[in-house]
């Protein structure tokens, strides 16, 4: 049942996606591990940024790695949306930093909860590349054929008419960027907002205003990025 639970408009763009063998084998991996492991996010969460951000809604990329695999008292962090964690999780490292060049590029105040849904309800699609992972272990699901579908899911967004602005944040995201091939789209990049690179210039980089600018250039309505 995992891709049933994708939205139709998802559905019928990446129909050619689902019926890609690769999408059998990691079908089977999940069932298995959703079975006989503890995965993040729970499963009626896998697709949260798909069904918050409908294909024609998307305004916004921004692309992150793998899901947060742990949980605090008993919540897991994880719920299907990039960077963000539901709440009374507090937010991690990352998403501090980003709150942080929020308050310098736009003047916005510090969110007190770390919940990226109102983002992803204005259009900006939070993505990560990897959809799921085991408890406790990063990266255990990464090469098991997420990486594929996500990557189609950027080539759809690609083939959008409107202007879309990817927000790629470190060497894994911009690494996406060869999937970008539409001239229209705008491409941001810098470095991770990780406390072990943020100062190396993610601070200052003012991404939430360049995406609003690019958008406005072309009329489209900005991000509203107050949370």
């Amino acid at each position: 049942m995992i891709f049933e639970q994708l939205p139709d408009d998802w559905k019928t763009a990446l129909s050619d996606e689902l019926e890609q063998p690769y999408i059998t084998k990691l079908r089977q991996f999940l069932e298995n591990e959703y079975a006989t492991q503890t995965v993040y996010p729970p499963q009626e969460d896998l697709f949260s940024a798909l069904r918050l951000t409908p294909l024609a809604q998307v305004k916004v990329v921004i692309l992150g790695q793998d899901p947060y695999h742990n949980e605090i008292n008993g919540v897991p962090q994880a719920h299907g949306l990039a960077f963000s964690v539901r709440p009374p999780v507090p937010p991690p490292p990352s998403l501090v930093n980003m709150y942080i060049e929020l308050k310098s590029d736009l003047g916005l105040p510090k969110p007190k909860g770390g919940s990226l849904e109102p983002w992803a309800k204005e259009g900006v699609l939070l993505l990560n590349s990897i959809l799921t992972v085991r408890a406790h272990t990063p990266a255990s699901h990464q090469k098991q054929g997420w990486e594929k579908f996500t990557d189609a899911i950027l080539r759809v967004v690609n083939e959008k008419q409107e202007r879309v602005v990817f927000i790629l944040w470190g060497a894994f995201a911009q690494k996406k960027q060869a999937l970008i091939t539409s001239a229209h789209h705008v491409v941001l990049k810098s470095v991770h907002p990780s406390p072990l690179s943020a100062r190396n210039g993610f601070f200052g980089s003012q991404p939430y205003s360049q995406a609003n600018t690019a958008l406005e250039e072309v009329g489209i309505a900005p991000v509203d990025w107050k949370l």
